[in-house]
């Protein structure tokens, strides 16, 4: 293929990938969110002293962590169905990316919590605070500082890992590059594109993550 035929292939190729790239990043920051959500009080209850509530997170966070993001995808879509259970592909690829980003987001802010200085929760149960208050205005506000590189690096991986929901039929990046494949027969020129549009896409959050880390240090200079 002429240079000539390649920019008209990527020209006639773009809005549907870049549709299909913008799909990626609401589905990445969805899941972000999701995995937050449930990340936050995973990491909280390994930390309580209570064996009742540390055992089943631990569980769930070696469970995710340690079985295929692809697996997890197959069980929700695939295999829940067969207990009643039915999800759409978009509900489905944006549960199992938030159960799977959700376990690794809880170890960042556990061990985020658990680096800042115990003299910090001395300090503010002397001053008559309780537990939430101390967690919430004390503690929390510098383990944010502290979570911010590990977390970034999971929205990215999110990115990334998107590419995977196109096996249970979810419209993003790849499965919309696959769809131009199959009209065009041209698939080295156009995964090359896609994979450029990921590494843009990748340089972009890594951009705002050292936004938000200066930002964030600011005070601490």
């Amino acid at each position: 293929m002429d240079w000539q035929g390649l920019f008209q292939l990527l020209q006639e190729a773009a809005p549907v990938m870049l549709r299909g790239a913008g799909y990626t990043v609401l589905f990445a920051l969805a899941a972000m969110l999701g995995g937050l959500a449930i990340g936050f009080p995973v990491a909280l209850m390994r930390l309580l002293p209570y064996r009742l509530l540390r055992w089943p997170a631990g569980v769930y966070v070696s469970l995710m962590r340690g079985t295929p993001l692809l697996v997890q995808m197959f069980v929700i879509y695939y295999g829940l169905p067969s207990v009643g259970i039915e999800f759409t592909p978009v509900t489905a690829g944006i549960l199992a990316l938030s159960l799977n980003s959700g376990a690794f987001l809880s170890e960042s802010l556990r061990g985020a919590i658990a680096a800042v200085s115990k003299g910090q929760w001395a300090a503010a149960y002397s001053l008559g605070l309780g537990y939430r208050a101390t967690l919430v205005d004390v503690v929390l506000p510098q383990a944010l500082r502290i979570a911010v590189p590990a977390m970034s690096n999971t929205l990215i991986s999110l990115i990334k890992d998107t590419s995977l929901v196109s096996v249970i039929t979810m419209t993003e990046l790849m499965l919309s590059t696959k769809e131009v494949i199959a009209t065009t027969f041209q698939p080295l020129p156009l995964y090359i594109a896609a994979a450029a549009i990921y590494w843009v896409l990748s340089l972009l959050f890594e951009a705002l993550q050292r936004r938000a880390e200066q930002r964030l240090n600011r005070a601490h200079r």
